[in-house]
């Protein structure tokens, strides 16, 4: 079995340029294959590999300035999920588009998975999945809001052009796969004076994890951006493929995607 880390940090890096060639190699050294997003905010990512390869890089990073509590979420593939290994230079580790929006300063409330039911329970409760609709569609809670964006960075239009319809002083639960967007988007929304705003402690991921199926609201699977492609209850693998013609999940065993009608065939990638 191959270990997956999920991981992310808010932290001020003066130079990222400089940090990419140290990570690289020692990801080279230890085999480590995934994506690293490097900005002047922080440090977001998947990689897989060796549980020890991926301590010594999780060592690492929590070493860099600020990122003493990296948040990392572990998971097991049967296979290797990545084909390489990329450490890439961002002016965001997760692109919203909205200058001054800074969860080091001002974030939302953080909600842990076992509190999560019980707050989207709520009939006062506005629950937004923030995730893009490809994403959406394989998978989310029961009464969650679908913005149907294409990519987080049209999430802010979309609360501005929708917000009037929650009166002034909304109550709103957010969620996210493994809680950088919430970061943004909870902030943003703190930004734009919503002061009642939450957020899932640790994303979809870190709520898989933690409660059983039997006490879960959430329904399908949570799409994850390697070679799995979604995992279930438990954060094991799930049963979804991605269209090789448009690029969205599927049934491994469909005939043909939902989404562009595309035959798949039996091996869809």
């Amino acid at each position: 079995m191959i270990t997956v880390a999920a991981l992310y940090c808010f932290a001020p890096f003066d130079d990222p340029a400089a940090l990419k060639p140290p990570l690289l190699a020692l990801c080279a050294d230890h085999g480590i294959r995934g994506t690293l997003l490097l900005a002047t905010e922080g440090v977001n990512g998947t990689i897989a590999g060796s549980a020890e390869g991926l301590a010594a890089v999780i060592a690492h990073i929590r070493d860099l300035p600020g990122c003493a509590e990296l948040d990392v979420k572990y998971a097991q593939a049967s296979a290797m999920p990545f084909q390489r290994m990329k450490v890439r230079l961002k002016k965001e580790i997760v692109t919203l588009k909205v200058s001054g929006v800074d969860p080091a300063r001002d974030v939302g409330r953080y909600v842990a998975p076992e509190d999560w039911n019980a707050l989207i329970s709520d009939p006062d409760t506005i629950l937004i999945d923030t995730r893009n609709d490809y994403e959406v569609a394989i998978g989310t809670f029961r009464g969650a809001i679908d913005p149907k964006t294409h990519s987080f960075g049209e999430f802010p239009a979309w609360f501005r052009a929708n917000r009037d319809q929650w009166g002034p002083n909304p109550k709103v639960a957010m969620f996210c796969t493994g809680g950088i967007r919430c970061e943004k988007s909870t902030a943003f929304l703190r930004a734009e004076g919503i002061e009642d705003v939450a957020h899932l402690k640790g994303g979809i991921l870190n709520y898989l994890e933690k409660i059983p199926a039997s006490e879960s609201l959430w329904d399908g699977e949570c799409f994850v951006f390697d070679e799995r492609v979604a995992v279930g209850h438990g954060v094991t693998e799930g049963s979804h493929a991605m269209c090789a013609a448009c690029g969205w999940p599927v049934v491994r065993d469909a005939s043909s995607c939902g989404h562009c009608s595309a035959e798949l065939g039996v091996n869809p990638v």
